[in-house]
């Protein structure tokens, strides 16, 4: 158990359990949403361990006709791409659920630039999300917002809510150097935000993260520190 205001810790017995109650949280959050206002935006990220996570979420008695799905981030490929988060997130959720409405990062015959400006346009005239789902690399990113990379601090400081990315020289971006992410100000317009965490090396990023620091060394602190309600955590090893 991890006690500290700014989160809130959940710990799952195994997979099975990590998988089933965060899907089961996330079918409760978009229900109560659409009754309140008779429709539900959320955005997601990609990667492989929230993958089944959506897969399962698919399977939820909603009215999926009135739910819209987001992106935290996105690298700089082709939709059709696998390595891209729109695949992964298409074939494990938006084409099962037949969602209502997807709004890519990417869009096609668009420069980075241009597609930069589109989402933003779109995510100006959206409502705020109800729910973000986040993941956390073992160097501290979270989104496509990468320690030590060259556009770190000038998305950090940005007033809209994606910027582009250039992570060229840092590891875990791998062969993506070129990304659309979520920014401060984006994440600020989100209501509830879960951060999805799996094994022991996750947990102690974490408690460095919660000790004081600069965002820049760990920047899912951007996240820790937004107030509001607290980021909710589920872990299991």
């Amino acid at each position: 158990m991890i006690n500290d205001p700014r989160i809130e810790w959940i710990e799952h017995a195994d997979a099975e359990a990590w998988v089933h109650g965060v899907a089961a949280e996330m079918q409760a959050a978009l229900a109560a949403e659409i009754q309140a206002r008779g429709s539900a935006r959320m955005l997601l990220s990609g990667g492989t361990t929230p993958a089944p996570i959506y897969a399962q979420l698919a399977r939820a008695p909603l009215d999926w006709s009135r739910v819209t799905v987001g992106l935290v981030d996105e690298r700089w490929l082709s939709p059709q791409d696998a390595a891209s988060n729109t695949r992964l997130i298409r074939e494990n959720l938006l084409d099962l659920a037949r969602v209502g409405r997807f709004e890519p990062l990417v869009r096609e015959g668009l420069s980075l630039a241009e597609s930069v400006h589109a989402a933003n346009l779109e995510a100006e005239h959206a409502a705020d999300a109800c729910l973000t789902v986040l993941g956390m690399g073992n160097d501290g990113h979270t989104a496509s917002l990468f320690p030590g990379s060259a556009d770190l601090d000038k998305a950090l400081a940005s007033p809209l809510p994606y910027a582009a990315m250039d992570a060229t020289g840092c590891p875990v971006a791998g062969d993506w150097h070129l990304r659309i992410t979520l920014t401060p100000a984006g994440f600020a317009r989100t209501r509830d935000r879960i951060l999805l965490l799996r094994g022991q090396a996750k947990r102690d990023v974490l408690l460095r993260a919660l000790e004081d620091g600069d965002v820049r060394e760990l920047p899912i602190r951007v996240v820790l520190g937004l107030g509001g309600q607290p980021l909710r955590v589920h872990w299991c090893a």
